[in-house]
């Protein structure tokens, strides 16, 4: 096991297999900036299967047990479940999870499963078609995705997840409604405050309903309480309702930082690592793949996280404005 400057060990790998998208949500690839012209990767500049598995095998072998597939839309990505495959075979890696807006998870769904997909997290933002519709771009179809939702929670999927960020004064009267939907299920609800990522969302501060407001509008209805984390450095905070079944997540970049214990490493469709979300630099590891001694890769990775100090989010109101980071679209969240 390999640690940063910070302590923290390497346990989370999140893939970006695609970096186009189907939709066009609002806070991630705005459709005025994200048009037909905008020139995205071209199928030969994306990592091959083969090449993100040499990856996969070399994290895993520094301790990361646990894999997202993200975008993108990675079900844009023909054969996805060929690298599940792979990658499950790789020894030590545990957990595969998947990151995807739905809208083609339906019918990929038991192809996926089969090849050892076991947990999924779909994003959805509102119940209410026409703000769906809006809030994706005028691309979201909800009906198909309320389905794809169902298929996945009666599946053998050991965990089902719903993103859902929240923007002030667009949507969060959508809270409630999702929360009512999902109560009593095995279907976990996470609100994701909106984050400050890339260049082209025009994120500003009061766009952001924070932790705490979010916790009001919940507590107007119901009365709900913190449970423990499932592991060290996870994402959300957990709670869960006082009288009915279901869990409930927060993902607090904004106003509750967990730099502390992030333990999660990215690399895009073209094989760059980033080391944080909100990265503005990146590390080529495509050049060490090909034609170079076997233990290049493995050396460099090490390197490059053994000087890893990132702490973006405890630190945003401190950094140097006007450095370009990383669009959300290029790794995932």
């Amino acid at each position: 096991m390999i640690v940063d400057k910070l302590n923290r060990p390497i346990r989370d790998l999140r893939i970006s297999v695609m970096d186009t998208c189907n939709y066009r949500c609002t806070y991630c690839m705005p459709k005025e900036k994200f048009d037909d012209n905008y020139q995205f990767l071209k199928p030969d500049e994306r990592l091959s299967f083969d090449e993100i598995e040499k990856i996969v095998a070399v994290f895993a072998n520094y301790g990361v047990n646990k894999i997202r597939i993200t975008g993108g839309e990675p079900l844009l990505r023909k054969n996805l479940d060929q690298l599940i495959t792979k990658i499950k075979k790789i020894k030590s890696i545990e957990d595969i999870a998947l990151t995807t807006n739905g809208l083609l998870l339906e019918k990929q769904l038991p192809s996926l499963i089969n090849a050892g997909l076991d947990r999924v997290n779909i994003s959805i933002d509102s119940l209410d078609p026409q703000l769906y519709h809006q809030m994706s771009g005028e691309k979201g179809q909800l009906d198909i995705v309320l389905n794809a939702i169902e298929a996945a929670r009666n599946s053998s999927l050991k965990s089902v997840k719903l993103n859902c960020v929240v923007q002030a004064g667009v949507n969060e009267n959508q809270i409630i409604p999702l929360l009512k939907k999902y109560q009593n299920t095995n279907v976990v609800v996470r609100f994701i405050e909106y984050m400050d990522v890339g260049n082209k969302n025009d994120w500003h501060l009061n766009d952001v309903l924070s932790f705490k407001e979010i916790i009001q509008i919940i507590e107007s209805q119901w009365k709900i309480e913190p449970i423990n984390p499932n592991y060290i450095g996870e994402v959300a905070s957990r709670y869960k309702y006082k009288e009915f079944d279901g869990e409930i997540g927060f993902i607090t970049s904004i106003s509750k930082p967990f730099c502390q214990d992030c333990s999660r490493a990215r690399i895009s469709a073209d094989g760059k690592l980033y080391t944080c979300l909100f990265s503005h630099q990146s590390h080529d590891l495509r050049k060490y793949l090909r034609n170079n001694p076997p233990n290049l890769l493995s050396q460099k990775i090490a390197e490059i996280w053994q000087a890893r100090d990132d702490r973006y989010s405890e630190l945003r109101h401190q950094i140097e404005t006007g450095k370009d980071k990383i669009e959300m679209y290029v790794i995932g969240g």
